[in-house]
């Protein structure tokens, strides 16, 4: 990789002001002053310093985040708070897009990355990567609406859904757990209105094998372990 290709994406400036750079002589690699921003390196092999302090490459960055109400996944907006809005500016400079959405007013595990294959794995239905939501309803469902969304619920526009899985972690029969396999346009939402239910609540809490960190407060995010990242990894 050129060495002016490797410093802009690690966040020291356009191509052009790392040229200008390289001219003070403040680049080292393996201890020899380098000023061709065009020498090729590789940072998995050479040791690269600037002005005396170590540079750190990695070609992508993966984050997790517990996506808070009232914000939307998006990368920009004129109007609207977006979740790249709450990053870090030595994590936003990695460029991460929110892979798949959450509603505005969804909340939950949202993982951010400059990883396009492994975005494209984790959203597309082929993949059926399993995406987990805890759904709080204004009323109970029925056996009838139980059958209906495990089979396949017909939409507003006539798509009929992949089966979903439904279980309840208690008592209350208006909090259920939710596993589907898509992500259509507000489709959790969409399900249960088509049985005429209300979603009041709704959080997602895990992607294929990534559980949401319960440390985690609405907002903050981390960078997921290598274990997590390899977790993610479809075949």
């Amino acid at each position: 990789m050129r060495i002016d290709k490797l410093l802009a994406n690690t966040g020291y400036g356009s191509r052009k002001e790392i040229k200008k750079l390289l001219k003070t002589g403040g680049l080292k690699v393996d201890g020899t002053v380098v000023k061709d921003p065009a020498i090729h390196v590789d940072p998995d092999k050479n040791f690269i310093e600037l002005f005396g302090e170590k540079v750190e490459y990695k070609p992508y960055i993966y984050l997790m985040m517990n996506k808070p109400s009232g914000v939307i996944s998006a990368t920009e907006d004129q109007v609207e708070q977006t979740v790249i809005d709450l990053l870090d500016a030595d994590d936003a400079m990695y460029e991460p897009f929110p892979v798949g959405r959450l509603d505005k007013d969804t909340t939950g595990l949202l993982l951010l990355t400059n990883d396009g294959k492994m975005a494209h794995q984790l959203t597309s239905p082929k993949k059926k990567v399993n995406k987990v939501y805890r759904v709080h309803l204004d009323e109970p469902v029925s056996r009838e609406d139980e059958d209906v969304l495990r089979s396949g619920v017909e939409l507003d526009d006539g798509y009929i859904t992949k089966p979903a899985e439904l279980e309840y972690p208690g008592e209350d029969r208006t909090v259920l757990l939710l596993t589907i396999t898509e992500g259509k346009f507000h489709q959790v939402k969409r399900m249960f209105q088509a049985r005429g239910r209300k979603v009041v609540a709704l959080k997602r809490e895990s992607i294929g094998a990534l559980q949401l960190d319960p440390a985690l407060l609405p907002g903050e995010y981390r960078e997921l372990s290598k274990a997590e990242i390899s977790s993610l990894k479809i075949q």
